[in-house]
């Protein structure tokens, strides 16, 4: 008879055999056993109580033919293996699209020869809300990865790269630059209009560690165990702190929008209303580029990271919005799904804005590590008594 055999634990074991299933037990008398729940099956299921003094069926010292195991030993570090979905719609309300949005689940493949291979998976998304027309989130877009991954922190790390609070720290530091630069760039009329600009929200994930980077009201929300965690916060008159950041420069708000014109205190672009002071020459703008950073360790309790515009969270909590989509990933397992539907949940929400919605699973996945093999024999005698048993 052939007989394969994977360990499960120091306590149980299960054995293939042709068309039968078993439950056996044994105790300190290893030639006394119990059969019981004999089912047509493929395997025998059994549990097995040893010790050192109480051999596993017969003695397993020698025998010809002997079955090897392999155990794999538990490991210490979440590595999230990550996948993700996206849906964007302009929305009932609105006659143009002004959302753009990247969604990079390997980003080492897709740059391919213009990046380094990265010793860790890295990930990249990024959501941009136009406003005044699109030309503003378009140009982000099409120059993130050169604006965001073309800078000395990752060319320094070509050969190795250690994740390390200084490599995070000058991560950072890069990132503000990078959201400096676009914002720059922007105030080259032939490249955007004066009157354009766009919030900016990015996330990026190297091996577990998350990074989030905003400028305006979008907003991403971290999902832990089914509680919303906020990753961002809305850079609006309504958040006092950036309130008074804008009043302390000699800025002013009308109703809810500074000047009178925007519903943001933080965007790339805008340079009519950048250049414009009411208390006459002004050395810093109240309107600013520079983004706010968060950073966290993922570990098993994070699920998915929701990133949506404003369209979105004018309609729902974070708290809606991570159990509505809990619920859709529970259900099915497609983030792309998932970010449909929650789209569409916004517009039945009735929001009047454009809607774009991304998700990012973080699927739990074991840190590769060194096997550890125990060989675990099987005599041809206990193979015989066993069979007897289950014969008899």
């Amino acid at each position: 008879m052939l007989l394969s055999q994977n360990v499960v634990s120091s306590e149980s074991a299960e054995i293939s055999v042709i068309d039968v299933k078993s439950h056996l037990s044994a105790g300190k008398d290893p030639n006394h056993f119990q059969i019981a729940d004999i089912r047509i099956h493929d395997s025998v299921s059994i549990e097995i109580t040893s010790s050192e003094e109480t051999p596993l069926l017969g003695s397993a010292k020698s025998c010809s033919k002997t079955a090897a195991t392999t155990i794999e030993e538990p490991a210490t570090e979440f590595i999230p293996r990550i996948t993700s979905g996206s849906y964007a719609d302009k929305g009932d309300y609105r006659e143009y699209m002004e959302d753009e949005h990247i969604r990079i689940d390997d980003l080492s493949a897709h740059l391919e020869s213009s990046f380094f291979r990265f010793p860790l998976p890295i990930s990249f998304y990024g959501v941009f809300d136009g406003h005044g027309g699109s030309e503003a989130s378009q140009y982000i877009k099409e120059n993130a990865t050169r604006l965001f991954f073309e800078d000395a922190v990752f060319r320094e790390s070509r050969t190795s790269v250690v994740v390390n609070s200084l490599f995070l720290k000058e991560l950072e530091k890069s990132h503000r630059e990078a959201y400096k630069l676009a914002d720059l760039a922007m105030e080259d009329e032939s490249i955007v209009s004066a009157s354009c600009g766009t919030t900016a929200l990015t996330a990026l994930v190297i091996g577990r560690h998350l990074m989030v980077a905003n400028a305006g009201d979008c907003r991403a929300v971290l999902c832990r165990r089914g509680k919303a965690v906020d990753m961002s916060f809305d850079h609006k008159s309504t958040f006092e702190s950036e309130r008074r950041r804008v009043e302390d420069l000699g800025g002013y708000f009308e109703g809810e929008y500074l000047y009178g014109d925007l519903a943001v205190t933080r965007a790339l672009g805008d340079w009519s209303v950048k250049r414009f002071s009411p208390v006459g020459v002004s050395l810093s703008s109240p309107l600013i580029s520079d983004p706010d950073i968060q950073q966290m360790i993922l570990t098993e309790e994070d699920e998915f990271l929701i990133m949506g515009c404003d369209g979105v969270w004018d309609v729902m909590t974070s708290q809606y919005a991570v159990a509505f989509a809990r619920q859709a990933l529970r259900r099915h397992g497609d983030p792309r799904r998932c970010a449909m539907e929650l789209g569409r949940e916004a517009l039945r929400l009735e929001s009047s804005d454009n809607v774009t919605v991304v998700v990012i699973c973080f699927t739990s996945s074991l840190a590769p590590q060194r096997r550890r093999v125990r060989r675990f024999c099987v005599s041809d005698e206990a193979r015989a008594r066993l069979q007897e048993m289950l014969e008899g």
